[in-house]
């Protein structure tokens, strides 16, 4: 079926998640896992750093973040996050392995939580849950016509 005008004029949207972990083997396989998944992947080791991206790229659709992080923790990242207004709509989706840490998701207002070590089942199904506030309702329209 080919493009309606509206859908000609919106390019194809690909949603991007940053995952905030300092394991950079878990960034890289968490990184195949959702790129596999149609996501583009960006990756970083602690808050600090996911501050200064985010706020020097305006394409992230959604945070897969780890609590316990050097340098600036997740729950301080999620403060500042949630302070920034032009960050604070973007989903997080916090993941630890502290027994905590199911408790502090749901103060932190996470859109989800999931234990690690990451199973990465579930993790496909949490992001393909998340309604991605990027994606065009063109975009979403074709998606339910095929």
């Amino acid at each position: 079926m080919p493009p309606t005008a509206v859908e000609s004029l919106c390019p194809p949207h690909t949603c991007t998640i940053l995952v905030v972990d300092d394991d950079a083997t878990m960034n890289e396989v968490i990184g195949v896992t959702l790129q596999s998944e149609g996501y583009q992947v960006l990756a970083c080791g602690n808050g600090r750093d996911a501050l200064q991206l985010l706020r020097s790229r305006d394409e992230t659709c959604a945070i897969l973040l780890d609590l316990n992080l050097p340098v600036m923790s997740g729950q301080q990242f999620r403060a500042a996050q949630l302070r920034d207004r032009s960050l604070a709509w973007i989903p997080v989706v916090v993941m630890s392995g502290l027994p905590e840490a199911r408790w502090d998701a749901e103060r932190l207002g996470a859109a989800a939580f999931i234990w690690k070590p990451v199973n990465l089942d579930e993790l496909r199904g949490i992001f393909a849950r998340l309604r991605c506030a990027r994606a065009t309702p063109a975009i979403e329209h074709r998606a339910t016509r095929s």
